[in-house]
């Protein structure tokens, strides 16, 4: 199929990737327009523009598409179909037209479970257990299109947001894959009005944690905080980042630390403990391997 590609981070270049081993001729991919960044502030492409560019790729990052200029571009190049997957930019009625079969999204959720902006954050935060991707036909509502194709998967206990993107990306990536063999035979269905919940942008103010709540919150918190923005705390005066955790048997005071063959901190109900966590200015690393070096103090 002739296909138009919108995306931008690196959850959108695996799907790229697919679909350019799938055979799919790509007319264009749209993306993020480069932004200032590194030390010296330059221009940087996003992750979707340096790998099509390195594909032979053409690319085009508008900075909006409301433009009746814009629109005729887009509508010009004439695709069966647009794959849209974390582009960043509203699609206006006249771009989810044009393509013929509409565009299609991937949407890493079980809609309508966890519309919005940060579904992986939110899965791992909430406790879910399982989550997955749809393959969504686009329409003007945020995320409320009808499912063509939906593919679950497991969260595990000590799962974070960073190892549940690459794990979605990837079956993002061949769900697409195979809804495009059989886009002619799929059944569009509609998303129920029952168990809509909104994935809202995480907050850099949540990462901070309250060690007076249960285990199992902060270790949630935790783990669906990483990498980024992390959770954290003040310890000895430094501002640590916690990157990944699991509840404990301990039963030890709110904030109190102990040490043993790892790194292990009371909270309001049981304890957590410790698995990965970053010092100020330094890699992160396996709590064991931190402890060689450092003695904190015995509570946060």
């Amino acid at each position: 199929m002739r296909i138009i590609f919108m995306g931008s981070p690196d959850f959108s270049v695996p799907v790229l990737d697919a679909l350019v081993r799938a055979g799919h001729e790509i007319a264009c991919v749209y993306c993020q327009p480069p932004r200032p960044a590194g030390r010296g502030k330059n221009d940087r492409p996003t992750p979707v523009q340096a790998r099509a560019e390195v594909l032979g790729l053409p690319v085009r990052h508008p900075v909006s598409l409301k433009g009746a200029d814009e629109q005729a571009d887009f509508a010009a190049l004439k695709a069966d179909a647009a794959v849209v997957v974390a582009y960043g930019l509203l699609l206006p009625q006249s771009i989810l037209d044009a393509p013929e079969h509409g565009c299609l999204n991937i949407h890493a959720s079980l809609l309508p479970r966890w519309r919005g902006a940060a579904p992986i954050h939110r899965a791992i935060m909430a406790g879910d257990r399982r989550t997955g991707v749809c393959i969504m036909q686009m329409e003007a509502g945020l995320d409320t299109g009808p499912v063509l194709l939906r593919r679950e998967a497991e969260i595990g206990a000590t799962e974070t947001t960073g190892d549940l993107h690459d794990r979605l990306s990837a079956l993002g990536a061949r769900a697409i894959v195979e809804a495009l063999a059989a886009l002619d035979q799929l059944e569009p269905e509609p998303q129920p009005e029952q168990g809509v919940s909104y994935a809202t942008k995480v907050d850099k103010a949540e990462a901070r944690v309250d060690w007076g709540r249960t285990s199992a919150e902060i270790v949630r918190q935790i783990n669906g905080l990483s990498p980024f923005p992390g959770a954290w705390s003040e310890i000895g005066g430094e501002r640590v980042k916690f990157l990944r955790a699991r509840a404990s048997d301990g039963d030890l005071p709110a904030g109190q630390i102990a040490i043993d063959d790892g790194l292990q901190i009371g909270a309001g109900q049981g304890a957590v403990r410790i698995l990965e966590l970053q010092r100020p200015g330094r890699r992160p690393a396996p709590a064991s391997d931190v402890l060689k070096g450092w003695q904190p103090p015995q509570s946060v």
